[in-house]
């Protein structure tokens, strides 16, 4: 059989291959080839600049181009040489080795060095920087930017929205009114907190050899501090170094960095909700697609389904992740595979991350606010100006406010004509009870339009 959108069992790489192409040179197979021949590569540059093992020389500017050049004119053909390698070998980093001294042998300085290639290091040594650069890399160039664009669009709807009054709801009850863009205002700011943690986090890397105590480093090249080639390697690739591990890298910056990423997740899918109720509600009307069908059966339909798909596959994306966050700091004493196994699934995880956030994205562009749907909402509840008045009444001294106030709306068809019934009756200076009847649902909005205009996420 072969392989393509229909066959696939995976619909990141079936029905969604297209969207998800951005992240295929970060956190694919490919992705990870690329980077541990990387990391391969620059180690070797590393050890021959070292004027302490006098084995091998120091790389001239041709010989160093060459190698690097290995790597930007690397490709899927080239992947796939050393996957035909690792056919034979059964051994993935082995195949990586293997592959980059065959490159070698067409070039004289790089010939004479070939057997340093891989040198002192276990095959953890390269995995995890290589998963530390594809992390890195993937989170940085395609995630990060397309979070901060729906936090941009959230922005940009607080402060569209900013002065529009809308009935709030509280345990799915008429509550004190609120704005639309101070609603997209909270989400934005959720968002922007966990965005910037991602952002600001550390990715760490460990090249420590067998059990990561440098056992062989220091057995061969005693007279080497190789632990400050180690942070200085490390720290040259962009990466903090650990210099506490076992065999592996224990992966506790992974679980952080995954655990706000769910989290921002988790506040997607309270977006999600929030505006599929709006939609239902009217208050959103969406930008109609000719061609497209919402209903089998029901013409009439359009369905809300962008911000469906996203809460979906954040479900999807967080049910990876949070086995990810609880299975990688664990091994059974200095190494097992259970992380190997487990790592090659950080695409699946990000994946349908990715992918929702562009169906929210898609969805938030498509709204079109109905003002009228609103209003009218708004100006049929007035009960909820009950705390209003019954704040007044307490700063007048008027005994039992909220218990007059309860009787007289809960649970009841409350008027404007009831409302101003009841403040005429009250010991209140007469000012005060011209505000109180002249309030209006719409105006009862506090500081929510400030709020909104003010949601402090830089452009």
């Amino acid at each position: 059989m072969i392989i393509n959108s229909i066959t696939s069992l995976c619909p990141l790489d079936g029905r969604y291959y297209e969207k998800l192409n951005p992240l295929r040179n970060y956190l694919s197979e490919y992705g990870l080839i690329y980077f541990r021949l990387k990391v391969e590569i620059e180690w070797l540059i590393a050890l021959a600049e070292h004027p302490q093992i006098t084995e091998i020389e120091s790389f001239s500017a041709d010989a160093k181009q060459f190698l690097r050049e290995i790597l930007s004119q690397f490709n899927e053909g080239e992947a796939q040489e050393i996957k035909n390698i690792e056919s034979i070998t059964n051994h993935d980093v082995k195949a990586v080795e293997y592959y980059l001294k065959q490159k070698m042998q067409c070039q004289t300085e790089c010939q004479a060095t070939i057997e340093f290639v891989h040198f002192a290091c276990t095959s953890e040594d390269i995995n995890n920087l290589a998963y530390a650069l594809m992390l890195k890399n993937a989170c940085h160039d395609v995630i990060l930017p397309q979070m901060f664009d729906t936090i941009t669009q959230l922005k940009e709807m607080a402060s569209k929205y900013a002065n529009q009054p809308m009935l709030s709801r509280t345990h799915g009850q008429p509550a004190s009114p609120t704005t639309v863009g101070k609603e997209f205002a909270v989400f934005a700011y959720r968002l922007f907190r966990q965005y910037t943690a991602i952002k600001q986090a550390d990715y760490y890397g460990k090249l420590n050899g067998a059990v990561g105590n440098f056992n062989a480093h220091a057995l061969v090249y005693p007279e080497i501090n190789w632990l400050a080639i180690s942070q200085n390697f490390v720290e040259s690739l962009g990466l903090q170094w650990n210099p506490y591990t076992t065999q592996i890298e224990s992966h506790d910056y992974m679980v952080e960095i995954f655990n706000h990423v769910q989290l921002y997740n988790q506040i997607v899918v309270d977006l999600a909700r929030d505006v599929w109720s709006y939609i239902s509600f009217g208050y959103f009307k969406q930008q109609l697609k000719s061609g497209e069908i919402g209903s089998s059966t029901m013409p009439h339909k359009v369905n809300p389904i962008d911000f469906e798909n996203a809460e979906g596959n954040l479900g999807m994306a967080n049910a990876v992740l949070q086995h990810l966050s609880k299975q990688l700091p664990t091994s059974r004493l200095q190494r097992d595979l259970v992380d190997s196994t487990t790592l090659r699934n950080i695409s699946i995880g990000l994946g349908y991350g990715f992918l929702a956030y562009l169906s929210c994205s898609k969805g938030l562009a498509k709204l079109e606010l109905n003002e009228t749907v609103i209003n009218n909402d708004l100006m049929q509840a007035h009960e909820i100006l009950a705390e209003a008045i019954q704040t007044v009444m307490r700063r007048y001294g008027i005994e039992q406010p909220y218990e007059k106030l309860k009787q007289l709306t809960r649970g009841k068809a409350i008027t404007s004509e009831i409302l101003i019934d009841f403040i005429k009756n009250l010991e209140l200076p007469e000012r005060i009870k011209s505000q109180l009847v002249n309030l209006k649902p719409c105006d009862y909005i506090g500081l929510a339009a400030e709020l909104a205009d003010r949601v402090p996420i830089p452009h």
